[in-house]
């Protein structure tokens, strides 16, 4: 029997767990194909390629980022042949699965919950007598009726096979993401999120984890993020893991987790900026609200001033990127009480923030007490919120502003010390800022259109000009020193018009050669030559002491010259001041 198994990515970098799950559980009773796509792939191509492989048994993953492209997929399968039986499962079909079923005539079986039993059981039945009755968590079709069975215990997760050591992977490790667990289920019961509804928290073994992370290190692996609701649940646990790989890493391996900060211990913090070499770790961190009654409507729990000073040790480490999450729309959170938020979380300047919308997922308290908080929300997938009692559309539309400019200004750090200057010194908080430029870049259409690098920068300064802001000298030479110092070599044609014409930069130039000393003992060690100076630099005039800013944060105005030397040997930019 010629079975797939077949899911449709969010991007082609990213892979899926839960199939590879399925194809090593069924092993060796049945041999499954593993065929991935993204949500980008014309469904023609998908449809082509899975009807030219002539399978008996399709199984899709589904989610709510794939559902709508995975059901046109299986539309037009069955369309063409319907002897080809459709199975969905994951968590998007897991819950409200009747109505799937009643909805969509061309799907066969829908799998609910943890698979890998369920699918090699259902696949028996189909291979064998079709006594569907006897595979525990299923939804199926028996003479125009949806029956739906119970579902079984939860598995003893040490017994389940490595879904890592698939031969067909090895080539695509060293280019996409690993996902990996360790555990399943959230001893936490946050009401917008999945994991709320299973209780307790189970373990794979250690020991196996353990081997299958250096099998996929030795064979490429870059990037491994874990998928565990809470990795730092047991503090033991994850102080056993950080000890493994810091001790085993290969060079240029990334390591991924979700962490819950506020019961992170101070010592473990110390011990990982002591001994994890920077850049090994990388922390997710959920704080989505900092409104102690919104957290109390959703069941969260949170104590925000130590998953502040949990960041806040970590980032003084320099040794972890932190990625912190923000959630708008929650119950009872109005524009005002998320701007404090905003402004909260951005107040620890984490390498990432990222700002998302509430989705009412499908099985969540959230979604089944929708009535209680007056939420509106998409009928389709992601079920994104549209108002609620005391967030009304127009605020989410402005909030969505905001998301728009922080991906762009603040996540991709294209100009840190430009906006830390903003957010301090002119606008009355980062919200303000994020919001009133924001506002004007989607009343220009900018939100519709693509970007060229020097866009954003003039795009800025457009904004600045308008509102008039005070010091927008200081502003734009501080956007000339990020444009600047984020080159990895001399820009073409930078964003600005040149402050020197070519008679005064060489005479420039001459003097620097003359009295190297001019720019410091750093410059003097470089012993650069009239011709590399030419090739390899720029000069610009600027307005203010930019060393002594950058040292202590105080603006002193005077006239100076920055030279920004481009370095063709270790790809790195280094900038002079007179």
């Amino acid at each position: 029997m010629n079975v797939i198994c077949s899911t449709l990515n969010a991007k082609f970098i990213h892979t899926n767990l839960a199939i590879r799950y399925l194809k090593a559980y069924a092993a060796p009773e049945f041999t499954i194909q593993l065929k991935e796509y993204t949500i980008k792939d014309p469904v023609m191509n998908i449809v082509s390629d899975l009807y030219q492989s002539k399978p008996a048994v399709i199984g899709f993953s589904c989610y709510i980022w794939n559902i709508e492209e995975t059901l046109k997929v299986v539309n037009m399968l069955k369309k063409i042949d319907p002897s080809i039986l459709i199975v969905l499962g994951g968590p998007e079909v897991t819950y409200d699965t009747m109505e799937w079923m009643e909805k969509h005539s061309e799907v066969d079986f829908i799998v609910m919950g943890e698979g890998e039993l369920t699918f090699k059981q259902l696949l028996t039945e189909i291979e064998t007598n079709n006594n569907y009755r006897n595979v525990h968590g299923i939804a199926y079709r028996s003479e125009d009726r949806v029956i739906i069975t119970p579902q079984m215990n939860k598995l003893d997760l040490k017994e389940l096979p490595s879904p890592y050591r698939l031969p067909e992977d090895i080539p695509h490790l060293g280019k996409r993401v690993t996902y990996i667990e360790t555990s399943r289920g959230c001893p936490f019961s946050c009401q917008f999120c999945l994991s709320s509804i299973e209780v307790g928290v189970r373990y794979f073994d250690r020991e196996k984890i353990k081997s299958d992370i250096r099998y996929l290190m030795e064979n490429g692996a870059k990037t491994i993020k874990f998928v565990d609701r809470t990795f730092n649940i047991s503090r033991s646990y994850a102080m056993e893991m950080f000890r493994f790989l810091i001790d085993e890493h290969l060079p240029g391996t990334v390591f991924q987790f979700e962490i819950t900060a506020d019961i992170m211990r101070p010592e473990v913090i110390e011990f990982l900026n002591q001994e994890a070499p920077k850049g090994l770790f990388r922390f997710e961190i959920g704080v989505q609200s900092t409104n102690d009654y919104t957290n109390e409507l959703v069941m969260r729990k949170q104590n925000f001033a130590k998953l502040t000073r949990t960041v806040t040790l970590v980032k003084e480490g320099n040794k972890i990127d932190q990625h912190l999450d923000l959630i708008a729309g929650l119950p009872e959170e109005d524009y005002a009480s998320f701007r404090k938020t905003f402004n909260d979380v951005f107040e620890m300047r984490p390498e990432e923030l990222q700002l998302g919308f509430l989705k009412m997922l499908r099985g969540t308290g959230v979604r089944l007490r929708a009535e209680q908080h007056q939420y509106v929300y998409m009928d389709h997938s992601p079920y994104e919120i549209l108002s609620n009692n005391v967030l009304s559309f127009d605020d989410i539309v402005r909030i969505k502003q905001v998301e728009d400019v922080l991906e762009k200004y603040w996540n991709d750090h294209r100009m840190d010390h430009t906006v830390e200057y903003l957010v301090k010194h002119v606008f009355s908080s980062p919200f303000d800022f994020f919001q009133e430029f924001g506002s004007y870049w989607d009343e220009r259409g900018w939100s519709r259109i693509g970007h060229q690098l020097e866009d954003l920068f003039r795009r800025l300064y457009s904004f600045l000009e308008q509102k008039e802001v005070n010091n927008l000298d200081v502003v734009a030479d501080l956007m000339k020193y990020d444009y600047l110092i984020n080159h990895k070599y001399k820009p073409r044609k930078p964003w600005w018009e040149a402050s020197y014409d070519k008679n005064k930069r060489t005479e420039l130039y001459k003097k620097f050669i003359e009295n190297p000393n001019l720019l410091g003992e750093d410059f003097i060690d470089l012993h650069l030559e009239e011709k590399e100076l030419f090739k390899h630099t720029m000069l610009e005039e600027i307005s203010f002491n930019l060393t002594k800013y950058l040292a202590t944060g105080e603006i002193k105005k005077k006239p100076a010259c920055l030279l920004a030397y481009f370095d063709p040997t270790n790809n790195r930019t280094l900038i002079f001041t007179t």
